[in-house]
């Protein structure tokens, strides 16, 4: 295990599926709260980490819209983005697509100016100190209302050209895909790539909905598309991506086992899967912690990591010949590996 382990740890990979706001640790919490002067319920940082126990997503997310409460300044957006790619840097990441919730912050009186601002500019740093590329994705929060969408998509014209896609996360369960059918055809018709959240805790029919009434690019997820045969056909047929998150999954009751996480059988029906963080200052652990989670509980395989790496790259949204110079420095770093 620990010669995959480190195998894992240096193998160029992207990560696809991960909330900047998800990646606020407490000592980072603790510190914007203080140079914010925000009051936080929790006393210490320990206290924070013992509520960090969920049994389902809504559990999750209440912690997580608490915590966003001292993000204020683009100083702070800035900050927490370049610790997150401090972070994915050390586990071998060359290339993030991240999502970003601007609703968390504007209805509290934060202007989108100041997230875009901020994160573009903890981008624009990681470039330049760890050469790693990167690309925003704007989500929509689905316990909101189509009218708030559009108007966040409103609020996000003077950066199109910075925002690659557009996503859909939150609580799930009741807010299915087809409630923002109009607004994901409009964020299309401005020339953005969609991505939403379907089948982590909502049914096979999610999954459907986001292909066939958001026109989406990759299934965030995706899990219980399992359930569904025909689907795996489909999303197979069509090199679909699904960003799967395996702590994330583990942490919220999806898989209650790692034992019985479906990645392996993902990979063995040809589904394009990835493995992601999703939100890892919550659960447990940044990319790399991820993948060597699944090692011994699945039998995770050095060539199942391999496979998994180079459909980070495929499924991205870089262009083909970045897609291709990635690839090929899998194929080196393998060799080299032997």
């Amino acid at each position: 295990m620990a010669d995959l382990a480190g195998f894992i740890r240096g193998l160029p990979k992207a990560e696809l599926h991960l909330h900047i706001e998800g990646s606020l640790e407490p000592e980072q919490m603790f510190e914007f709260a203080r140079r914010n002067r925000v009051d936080l319920s929790y006393k210490s940082v320990e206290e924070i980490r013992a509520a960090y126990e969920f049994s389902r997503l809504q559990d999750f997310l209440d912690i997580y819209y608490a915590g966003a409460q001292v993000l204020l300044t683009e100083a702070d957006f800035r900050d927490l983005a370049l610790a997150y790619f401090r972070r994915a840097h050390a586990d071998g990441v060359v290339h993030a697509e991240i999502f970003f919730d601007p609703q968390t912050h504007t209805d509290r009186g934060v202007p989108f100016a100041t997230v875009a601002d901020g994160l573009l500019a903890g981008m624009a740093a990681a470039e330049r100190d760890f050469g790693m590329t990167s690309k925003l994705i704007l989500c929509f929060l689905r316990h909101l209302d189509e009218d708030a969408a559009f108007a966040t998509l409103k609020d996000a014209e003077p950066y199109l050209d910075r925002i690659e896609a557009v996503g859909l996360d939150s609580s799930e369960v009741g807010h299915p895909p087809s409630k923002f059918a109009r607004v994901f055809a409009a964020a299309a018709a401005q020339g953005l790539k969609r991505v939403a959240h379907a089948g982590e805790e909502g049914p096979p029919a999610y999954v459907h909905e986001a292909l066939d009434l958001l026109q989406v690019d990759r299934i965030d997820h995706g899990n219980r598309a399992l359930e569904d045969p025909a689907l795996v056909e489909r999303l197979v047929a069509s090199n679909m991506t699904l960003t799967v998150c395996p702590l994330s999954n583990h942490k919220l009751c999806v898989t209650p086992d790692l034992r019985a996480h479906p990645l392996k059988r993902m990979l063995a029906l040809g589904l394009r899967a990835t493995v992601n963080s999703d939100d890892p200052a919550y659960f447990g652990g940044y990319v790399g912690a991820n993948y060597t989670a699944l090692i011994e509980p699945i039998g995770l395989t050095r060539d199942d990591v391999l496979t998994l790496a180079r459909n980070s790259f495929t499924g991205s949204f870089l262009p083909q010949d970045a897609i291709d110079k990635h690839l090929a420095a899998i194929d080196r770093y393998a060799a080299a590996h032997a």
